[in-house]
């Protein structure tokens, strides 16, 4: 059983590490955006952009509509890497016992 599940465990963990790389990559290029440091004007950086945002809005969407709005301050990338952390945590912990 620990043939399949050990390996799985590890691509899991690697792919949801990729997606918290991901988030953090979009908060980087909205603050880089926001103060003008980055043109979006520019062919591979809006293709970049729009990769990380369809990639990573329909899993902060709904966060965004639980959370209270903070103004200008968007939590919703803190919560989900926050949710990411304990998801990792509870499927090899899983893993862990059945093994």
């Amino acid at each position: 059983m620990d043939v399949v599940l050990i390996p799985f465990a590890q691509v899991f963990n690697v792919v949801l590490d990729l997606y918290v790389w991901i988030v953090v990559a979009g908060v980087v290029l909205s603050w880089l955006t926001a103060f003008g440091v980055v043109n979006t004007h520019n062919k591979a950086v809006y293709m970049v952009g729009d990769f990380i945002y369809r990639v990573t809005e329909p899993v902060l969407r709904p966060i965004r509509k639980v959370l209270p709005d903070f103004g200008a301050v968007d939590l919703s990338p803190i919560v989900l890497i926050l949710a990411i952390m304990f998801l990792q945590s509870f499927v090899n912990r899983l893993i862990m016992s059945l093994v």
